[in-house]
């Protein structure tokens, strides 16, 4: 069960969530996004073992992506581009991120050897993801592991877990009050309403 908070940017915010029960922290290295953070920055967020640190790319080359995880102490990439398996890091676990929009086909990704999908939601043109909410009954069946995103918070996710029965779920601008800046509250909110939900 993946329980991960996305787009930290604080020692404080990372402790925050660590300590409500989140399993991963998100570093976001795509450097149009708000949530933006240095590699060197996101390396002096300090993390217990056991939770995973998981980074954000878009588009970047493998090798860049290498040099990220190698200077941010990363576990998993998390790839929100065209990035095709050929162009996967070979040196850490990658979750393939996939927009879910009208017609979605999850079989399209049968043969996608990351460890995981992230399905999220329509972005408008962006990437990194936007905070909007899809229809989890695009997500069919899952026969692999999915990792569920997109406009998540503590008044839905039970919902979004009992029909999709994910793998796991991510959490980002919903539990903030500010871009980058988490809400303590809102955050825990959140954490605690999926544990209960993944219980039942």
């Amino acid at each position: 069960m993946i329980l991960k908070i996305c787009g930290i940017t604080s020692q404080e915010d990372a402790e925050a969530a660590i300590d409500a029960g989140a399993t991963a922290i998100g570093f976001n290295f795509y450097a149009a996004s708000p949530r933006y953070i240095a590699p060197e920055q996101a390396r002096a967020i300090a993390s217990p073992a056991g939770v995973l640190r998981v980074g954000v790319f878009v588009n970047l080359e493998r090798a860049r992506i290498t040099e990220i995880a190698r200077i941010a102490a990363l576990d998993v990439a998390q790839l929100h581009g065209d990035e095709t398996p050929a162009e996967y890091p070979a040196t850490l676990a990658v979750w393939k991120a996939a927009r879910v929009g009208t017609g979605f086909d999850l079989s399209l990704y049968d043969q996608c050897p990351a460890e995981a999908l992230l399905l999220d939601g329509p972005a408008d043109g962006l990437y990194g993801g936007a905070g909007y909410v899809f229809d989890w009954r695009l997500a069919g069946v899952a026969t692999r592991r999915i990792i569920l995103a997109g406009g998540l918070d503590a008044s839905n996710v039970a919902e979004a877990i009992a029909l999709v029965r994910p793998w796991g779920v991510d959490a980002c601008s919903r539990i903030e009050r500010a871009p980058g800046k988490k809400d303590h509250g809102k955050m825990r909110a959140f954490l605690e309403a999926a544990k209960e939900a993944f219980r039942s």
